[in-house]
């Protein structure tokens, strides 16, 4: 219970950090680049089997029932609302979040952040600010691009694999679907990928055992943000099906 609430310490204080003077461009910029470098193409990999394996069960689900011209508007509701922010996420916490994790760990074991905190830098201001800034902006920009790649997906394989129609399953996109479910899929994307940002630090500035205890921290940040992950997205599904009326309803 203690480290979560130094977890959750940690994340309040980069938030209070992000109004502080003068702001890191230079660092932010440098992880954007890096965390965007090393998730752009597995999200886009990934997000074709999500897309593909959705749009398959959705379609064969719907045969089933009569409902095929509600294809289109289910596998949408399904990759954006859910797959979506979830692989986004995923990526960024496995490929991005565990380099944050190991550059503030090896840094830890090294003293640099005993050496910064006694020359009166912050840390979390110079360091860790920047990298859950940038593993948040990458998160709600990836999020979108690979939406787009798996609802492409989830296309081709309904309508080449199964033989739907695609005029009817383009025309289906508005039967069910609504500009909340987009603004729902970024807030989760940003949320997501700010707690990908502040586990990876946090395990980071605190490593165990030398080197062996930076990779012990890595594995843990990746578990960890996964466990949230999957807690915070049930949460938020949850409060906005309560919130949001569905379409025609």
């Amino acid at each position: 219970m203690t480290a979560v609430g130094q977890m959750f310490a940690l994340g309040l204080e980069v938030l209070r950090q992000l109004l502080r003077r003068p702001f890191q461009y230079r660092e932010l910029v440098e992880q954007f680049w890096f965390v965007a470098g090393v998730s752009i193409l597995p999200s886009m990999l990934v997000s074709i089997p999500f897309g593909a394996v959705i749009g398959l069960e959705l379609g064969s689900l719907t045969a089933q029932i009569g409902a095929e011209s509600f294809d289109g508007a289910a596998s949408v509701l399904a990759i954006i609302q859910q797959a979506s922010p979830i692989v986004t996420t995923l990526i960024i916490a496995g490929a991005g979040g565990s380099a944050i994790c190991a550059d503030l760990g090896s840094r830890t074991i090294r003293e640099e952040i005993d050496a910064m905190a006694v020359l009166g830098v912050s840390p979390i201001h110079r360091l860790v600010v920047p990298r859950v800034l940038a593993a948040t902006s990458v998160a709600v920009l990836l999020n979108g691009l690979v939406s787009v790649v798996g609802v492409a997906g989830g296309y081709f394989f309904n309508v080449i694999m199964q033989g739907g129609t695609p005029g009817a399953y383009v025309a289906s996109f508005a039967a069910l679907a609504q500009l909340p479910d987009l603004w729902v899929s970024e807030l989760k994307a940003m949320i997501f990928g700010f707690l990908a940002g502040v586990v990876a630090s946090y395990r980071g500035l605190h490593p165990k055992g030398g080197p062996k205890g930076v990779g012990d921290a890595v594995n843990q940040s990746v578990v960890i943000t996964f466990l949230l992950l999957f807690l915070v997205n049930a949460v938020i599904t949850a409060v906005y099906l309560r919130i949001v009326p569905s379409k025609g309803m």
